[in-house]
């Protein structure tokens, strides 16, 4: 019997009094499909926001990694996006992702940082 793997990106959008708080989950392995599926839908999400700047929270928490074409993908995605970001707080548990989100701070305008510990994590997106 052959094991099932779940891969993807789930988006939610929250406002917590003024502010507008966009999150994401990534899952498993992501494709290059699971980016052709998110990017309309991520990009609709913040097209709709009125609000100048946005906090992004990502739990990286049960991700494993892009394949190649994924990667440029989120790359891409990133630059597009990168100056409605005003901070990007990554909650992982995997070295690699600390220094992912080492290389991502280079090509974004806002900050971003990597936690191993949610709470922490949501607690700098609000200060």
């Amino acid at each position: 019997m052959s094991s099932v793997k779940t891969h993807g990106l789930s988006i939610g959008i929250e406002r917590v009094n003024d502010d507008v708080y966009l999150s994401l989950k990534a899952t498993g392995t992501l494709t290059h499909n699971d980016y052709l599926v998110i990017t309309p839908l991520l990009d609709a999400a913040l097209a709709e926001v009125k609000h100048p700047k946005v906090n992004v929270f990502i739990d990286g928490t049960e991700l494993d990694g892009w394949e190649l074409r994924a990667a440029w993908d989120d790359l891409k995605l990133g630059l597009q996006h990168n100056n409605e970001f005003k901070k990007v707080a990554i909650w992982g548990n995997k070295n690699w992702q600390n220094y992912s989100v080492k290389v991502a701070a280079w090509f974004m305008s806002g900050e971003v940082q990597f936690f191993e510990e949610k709470a922490k994590a949501l607690a700098w997106l609000e200060k």
